[in-house]
């Protein structure tokens, strides 16, 4: 048994498919098939059934999985802590993010990391909130930063940097040179929403319903599920929407955009620092979220 056909075993089990863990690492499927058959005849016990095309742990195999992850961790650890002993910071990392955290935000912060430790490396994966904050539970990504909270009992969170999302019209729009709207007003107006599991979305819903407003209440005639669609939306003139001044700040700053508030609406709102407390970090992603942590420090 050796920990390659371990981490095989863990992405077959998380992934549901033989398939889908062959492109996660990188393999053939026949390869994935053999690594398993072979943990299989270390054991001498079934360790995946294959139900409805999908791959299950056995009750042999959901406890080999338990002990797997914690066996690639404390690894990982190992190599890490040989390298810091060495005084040493190096291999790779995954990271998750939001639209607006992801795009606009944690490019900097990785930027500055890797200024101070050199050897790192990064894949930043860019997703609606709710995928990767999945991402997170799945163990394919270590830590994030997302616009929404969670109520997983697995996931933690701490602020980590403020927000306040406004109204955005195009430079001719009829209100572009007012400070505020009232919502009344806002209802008739076409109106260009988020996807679902998009934190700005779940951000500006909560708001509105601390305002005894509602989201069903808005004359929605498209959803967009990426920002930089849905910005372009807003200057062809397709509707008005709600988001980050942070997305927008090339546009404000050429004039091509103007942004509102919504009167008696609260549109201030968190990013957090996010990670699964049921999983033990990196060293380096420990790392990365204490320098994150004291980087957006008020």
């Amino acid at each position: 048994m050796g920990f390659w056909q371990l981490y095989v075993f863990i992405k077959v089990i998380e992934n549901g498919s033989f398939s889908k863990a062959a492109k996660a690492c990188g393999l053939s499927q026949p390869t994935i098939s053999s690594h398993i058959k072979q943990l299989e005849q270390h054991f001498s016990c079934r360790l995946v059934d294959r139900i409805e095309k999908k791959a299950v742990p056995t009750k042999v195999g959901k406890r080999l999985y338990d002990y797997a992850i914690k066996l690639i961790a404390l690894r990982e650890e190992a190599e890490a802590s040989i390298r810091d002993f060495q005084g040493k910071m190096q291999g790779k990392v995954a990271i998750g993010g939001s639209t607006i955290p992801g795009v606009y935000l944690l490019p900097e912060l990785l930027a500055d990391f890797v200024n101070q430790y050199p050897d790192v490396r990064f894949s930043l994966d860019i997703n609606g909130s709710d995928t990767i904050i999945g991402g997170l539970i799945k163990g394919d990504i270590e830590l994030a930063i997302v616009g929404a909270l969670s109520h997983q009992k697995s996931i933690s969170q701490q602020i980590t940097i403020k927000d306040e999302m406004m109204l955005v019209v195009p430079v001719g729009h009829k209100w572009a040179a007012k400070k505020k709207i009232g919502f009344e007003q806002l209802k008739k107006e076409p109106f260009i929403r988020r996807e679902s599991g998009s934190g700005t979305w779940k951000s500006f819903q909560d708001c509105l319903q601390s305002a005894a407003f509602a989201t069903d209440e808005l004359n929605v005639i498209a959803e967009i599920r990426h920002t930089r669609a849905l910005i372009s939306g807003i200057k062809k003139g397709l509707g008005v929407s709600v988001i980050s001044p942070i997305a927008v700040s090339e546009e404000l700053e050429k004039k091509e955009l103007m942004v509102l508030h919504i009167d008696k609406v609260d549109l201030k709102r968190n990013f957090y620092l996010t990670w699964c407390s049921n999983r033990t970090l990196s060293p380096i992603a420990e790392a990365l979220k204490q320098f994150i942590q004291e980087k957006t420090a008020p």
